[in-house]
């Protein structure tokens, strides 16, 4: 008798975009034991040529995406403004989903979302790759373990080149996009910070945000402490003139501090400063540790959608949202906003 191989799960992809057609898709399309069944883009253009492309059988509405009963999981990929309604309309309709981020726009969008996933029963997985990241994992491991002592500072610069700012599209237009580079690179900015100091309770925050006469700002500054007094600072633009982006994380505590990325760790003991940095395994086939937390997030999907793994209810993307919207509120009006 023959055995048969794994079960593939069946998985539908909203949105065709650069995250899709990269990231998403390449990954999904080489797994043995998942079958992409069926994309949607509001261009059936496009919709077509990436269906062709990946090899995925059909190209729908997202309402008939949505509605397919054959699909047990989504990948929401859409605008951001549209996160929240899609992904609650799937998991009505009995799907796991991964929403890339933002998980929704709003404090109250996210807990939506966590209502219905309760009340449904299925899994919800954020598209916070960095997460999944080998070296990510291993400094939040080390501040959990005390290797820095108490941590006074988290300071986080997200910075992308000018040349890739968006000029045009919803991510130009606040209501779609809920913001410019705060929202953009703020969310995944912020949560890496907070994530790796095992996500603290804020008490207030004060930002600026500057922009060049669009709908959005292209640039943002902001400055939040913790209720324990750890201040969490970012700079978020798309206006950096370089050869690359620049996205780094410092973390200083009173016996050692950290830098992200590459991970380097550096501790006193006995009066000298001595590299304690973990040795950290390498990627598959040398890839960079970005596409890999992405596969390692997908890993995790599958997974929830294949009924072997449980998703964690992503319930501090509440407390993200809320600071990010406090700090649009102190940009808006030039004060400091309380947060507890």
């Amino acid at each position: 008798m023959l055995e048969s191989g794994p079960r593939r799960v069946r998985i539908g992809v909203i949105g065709t975009g650069v995250t899709s057609q990269l990231l998403h898709l390449p990954i999904l399309s080489e797994r043995a034991d998942v079958e992409v069944t069926a994309i949607s883009d509001l261009d059936a253009v496009k919709g077509q040529a990436v269906a062709e492309r990946f090899g995925v059988p059909r190209v729908l509405t997202d309402d008939e995406l949505i509605a397919a009963d054959e699909i047990e999981g989504v990948v929401i990929c859409a605008p951001s403004f549209l996160h929240e309604s899609f992904a609650a309309a799937c998991l009505e309709a009995g799907k796991h989903v991964l929403v890339e981020r933002p998980l929704a726009l709003s404090p109250g969008g996210a807990r939506h979302l966590l209502e219905v996933a309760r009340s449904t029963g299925k899994g919800v997985v954020t598209g916070l790759s960095h997460r999944y990241q080998a070296n990510v994992r291993a400094l939040r491991s080390a501040i959990a373990e005390g290797a820095l002592g108490e941590i006074g500072t988290a300071r986080v610069t997200w910075l992308n080149r000018a040349v890739r700012r968006p000029r045009t599209g919803w991510r130009r237009r606040a209501l779609e996009s809920g913001g410019g580079a705060l929202m953009d690179l703020g969310v995944p900015a912020l949560d890496l910070a907070l994530w790796v100091l095992g996500y603290p309770e804020m008490d207030r925050v004060a930002a600026t945000a500057r922009g060049d006469g669009f709908d959005v700002e292209e640039e943002a500054h902001v400055h939040a402490v913790t209720r324990d007094g750890v201040a969490v600072t970012l700079t978020a633009s798309w206006r950096l003139h370089a050869p690359a982006d620049r996205h780094r994380l410092w973390v200083l505590g009173s016996e050692g501090s950290a830098r992200l990325s590459p991970l380097s760790i550096y501790k006193q003991i006995g009066g000298r400063t001595v590299d304690i940095t973990p040795r950290q395994p390498i990627p598959r086939g040398g890839e960079d540790h970005f596409t890999n937390g992405y596969r390692r997030l997908l890993d995790e999907f599958v997974r929830v959608v294949g009924g072997t793994g449980a998703a964690k209810p992503p319930a501090d993307q509440i407390g993200l949202m809320t600071l990010i919207e406090a700090a649009y509120e102190s940009a808006h009006e030039g004060r400091e906003v309380k947060l507890s």
